[in-house]
């Protein structure tokens, strides 16, 4: 960039002031450049949450005989692959301990986990890597579901499930504390009634002449 200078003693000043000018306008042209990718910038961070997800549910087999404490870790540690990942776990259970259909690495019982989460092929395939090369995993197998949905329409859904959850829990004590107090009314002692007491009736005596 180069400023226009005149001849004389404000060839300075003019020299200063046109390059100002020129600074302002070339500045204003790479803002107007600049912003149309601050825009798309900033569109792409609001829309994160509508960014299309595919839902998958894993069921997973682990050793029936491992200590509980051991079958929550394994539970969490895939929880935290998928979540690390930015995927959304919508639901995480253990399904318990059950019989195998057929004997998988000499064992006869599993335990069932299951893992319903939101996400992308790349998390997929993370979780199943870390199956493979888990000796605690008997089996595997990943579905994944018809249709996409978004971050915020899954965090909705799992919003509803708590709510349902916490309604069905209020509702179960609410019926335990009315059943409680029932068998406590029926259990108290009835008071008894005294009926009156009928007069004995006297016994006349006959007196016999002789």
């Amino acid at each position: 960039m180069v400023g226009r200078a005149d001849k004389g003693a404000s060839g300075a000043g003019n020299l200063t002031l046109d390059f100002f000018l020129d600074m302002r306008y070339t500045s204003r042209q790479q803002l107007n450049r600049g912003l149309p990718l601050l825009a798309a910038g900033t569109a792409g961070f609001k829309s994160r949450k509508e960014e299309k997800l595919n839902r998958y549910e894993v069921i997973a087999i682990v050793k029936s005989d491992l200590p509980d404490e051991d079958i929550t870790t394994i539970l969490e540690r895939y929880q935290a692959i998928i979540t690390e990942r930015k995927g959304v776990i919508a639901k995480a259970e253990k399904w318990g301990k059950r019989r195998l259909a057929y004997e998988i690495k000499k064992q006869k019982d599993g335990f069932y986990l299951f893992i319903d989460f939101a996400g992308n092929g790349p998390i997929v395939n993370e979780v199943e890597r870390n199956f493979k090369i888990d000796d605690r995993i008997l089996k595997f197998m990943t579905v994944k579901k018809e249709g996409a949905v978004t971050q915020e329409g899954i965090e909705a859904e799992i919003a509803a499930a708590e709510a349902k959850k916490t309604q069905a829990t209020a509702a179960a004590q609410e019926n335990a504390s009315a059943s409680k107090d029932e068998k406590s009314s029926e259990e108290a002692p009835r008071p008894q009634r005294i009926s009156p007491r009928k007069p004995a009736a006297k016994e006349e005596s006959t007196v016999k002449g002789e």
